[in-house]
């Protein structure tokens, strides 16, 4: 049966969480208070770039609506998503400002009825039972409140979203938990029903898992440099064990994104709060920091003094299918390089407007022969199908130097070598 439904926050999980219930035949009404991003919602156009969501805003675009004031999408829906940013501050903490706006909000409009706040947000272990005390705190006793994270991966988060591997409800009272429940059901994926604080838990555990595979392969990465291994083979040769999988085992110059840096830092603050030094996500935070550092060892062995030299980094944002700038390897790298006053040029085929936003001192380039002509090195930093697919031969041949960083691991190190280049992958044996 169709609902209707609020969602408070039109970024990236809540504008995707809110389009998908949309396509289910759901009635939708974001809220958002930035007046740009409601306008381009109600002209179709997605304020953000994610795969496929302008088609299926434009397919639902009748139960799909967007508004500025919290009364009318309150009276226009039953159960509420909030989906709003949980920034890190500065001790490491989540930011729970904009959470606890809401229900300042709430209390000023003096919202009734039988609403269920369903948090998508990423929060702290400890939230939901805050919440739920402020709410009967401010008499809005009658609103119930269920924790749902999201799992969503950026560029595929459509997908996610209808196809997920688990849906994860927490509630206080079984009747919010079983409304949210039913909105799932016809996803035929299996629901997990817990505690609020076990539903806010996973969320940051399985991240923090993920980022550990993440670190764990980068260090093998690094190892397989040193004694002449490579790191593909043996990320496939573990991938096959089922216990381990082959998903998360790519080495890179690390990972980044709104979720995994901040969640990962988040918990192991959380734990630090609760009198635990959680020692592992120590490492992989550092793991992570070091591996974006190494960029720089590499070029330095071919180059030498990196003062003056020509650097073109190819690709901006974190992954591919996002224009997301947050904690991309790519800022961090720039950084680097022109701290060792080499010269920065870079290419994205999509985030170049956000990255112009978060990289200061690069001189960007709108079209990837531009940024590569001339330059000493090419460091391939998010791999794009458009970059993965240049002419390689070609690349070589308009390039001052002969020196290509393969941060992704994305080319094939023999075909690099042939077409002229001094190859450096993560993990990888180039062939002599």
């Amino acid at each position: 049966m169709p609902q209707r439904i609020g969602v408070i926050g039109a970024g990236y999980v809540g504008l995707v969480t809110g389009a998908c219930l949309a396509s289910m035949g759901h009635q939708v009404t974001l809220r958002d208070i930035d007046e740009a991003k409601v306008r381009m919602i109600g002209d179709g156009e997605p304020p953000i770039h994610e795969d496929g969501l302008k088609q299926l805003m434009h397919e639902c675009r009748d139960r799909l609506r967007a508004t500025l004031d919290l009364a009318e999408m309150l009276e226009a829906s039953e159960i509420v998503f909030i989906a709003v940013d949980t920034p890190p501050t500065h001790s490491g903490d989540a930011d729970l400002s904009r959470v606890m706006t809401v229900l300042d909000e709430l209390e000023q409009i003096g919202a009734t009825g039988e609403h269920v706040l369903v948090m998508k947000s990423t929060v702290p272990v400890g939230t939901g039972e805050r919440v739920r005390a402020e709410l009967d705190k401010r008499g809005l006793e009658s609103i119930g409140y269920c924790s749902n994270p999201e799992f969503l991966k950026e560029g595929v988060a459509i997908a996610d979203f209808l196809s997920p591997d688990r849906v994860v409800i927490g509630d206080f009272r079984a009747a919010d938990g079983d409304k949210v429940a039913a909105l799932y059901e016809p996803l035929g994926a299996p629901i997990l029903r817990t505690s609020v604080p076990t539903a806010e838990m996973i969320k940051y555990a399985s991240n923090a898992f993920l980022a550990t595979k993440i670190s764990f392969i980068n260090e093998i990465a690094n190892v397989c440099e040193e004694v002449g291994a490579d790191v593909i083979e043996v990320a496939e040769g573990m991938g096959l064990d089922a216990r381990i999988g082959p998903k998360f085992l790519s080495a890179g110059v690390g990972f980044g994104g709104s979720c995994f840096p901040k969640d990962v830092s988040a918990l192991k603050q959380l734990a630090g709060n609760s009198g635990y030094h959680f020692q592992l996500l120590t490492s992989v935070i550092e793991v992570n920091e070091l591996q974006k550092r190494r960029v720089v060892g590499k070029l330095k062995r071919h180059l030498g003094d990196l003062e003056g030299k020509e650097i073109a980094l190819l690709g901006l944002a974190f992954k591919p299918g996002t224009d997301d700038m947050r904690e991309a390897s790519s800022v961090v790298l720039a950084a680097r390089l022109l701290a060792e006053a080499a010269s920065v040029r870079a290419y994205d085929p999509v985030a170049l407007e956000a990255a112009r936003h978060t990289v200061r001192g690069v001189e960007f380039f709108d079209d990837p022969w531009a940024c590569v002509t001339g330059a000493d090195a090419v460091v391939l930093v998010t791999e794009w199908p458009e970059i993965i697919g240049l002419d390689w031969p070609k690349v070589a041949q308009v390039m001052r130097g002969d020196v290509l960083v393969d941060g992704r691991n994305a080319l094939d190190p023999a075909d690099a070598v042939a077409a002229g280049f001094a190859y450096e992958g993560i993990g990888r044996v180039a062939p002599s």
